[in-house]
Formats: C-alpha cells, structure tokens, sequence
C-alpha cells in the first residue's frame, strides 16, 4: 500500500509483456489489492457463509464492475 510494485505485480507484468506479443486485444492493469477484503465485507453484511470461493467470485465481480463503470463505451 506503499506504491511500491510487489513480486506478484513484477510477475504479472512479465506475463502481459509476453500476451501484448501474441494477441491484438487491449490489456489493462487494475488495482485489485482490496478486493478480497471488500467482498468479505460486503459478504458479511448480507450473511452470506464465509467460504473461499464465494470470496474470489464476489472479489471478481467487484473488480470488473468497477472496470465497467470506470469505461466509456
């Protein structure tokens, strides 16, 4: 939370400069560091159980709605 870029993130750049030379589609980085913890918030709030996969899944949405809001088509 620093603004410095994690192993993961170094990682994750190497892998999109290799897909940016093999496809044509546009690609962009999305800060996804509180998902998690937002979607288990949000998840609690409406009593939802606390499973893995329910996390990942809402965590997922969140971040691309927040994509969608964010574009202009």
């Amino acid at each position: 939370m620093n603004g410095s870029v994690g192993m993961q993130a170094e990682k994750v750049k190497a892998f999109t400069g290799e897909l940016r030379t093999r496809t044509e589609v546009p690609l962009e980085f999305r800060d996804e560091r509180l998902s998690t913890v937002l979607a288990k918030r949000m998840m609690r709030e409406v009593g939802k159980t606390k499973k893995p996969r329910h996390d990942d899944a809402m965590a997922a949405a969140l971040i691309l709605q927040s994509y969608l809001d964010e574009s202009s088509f």
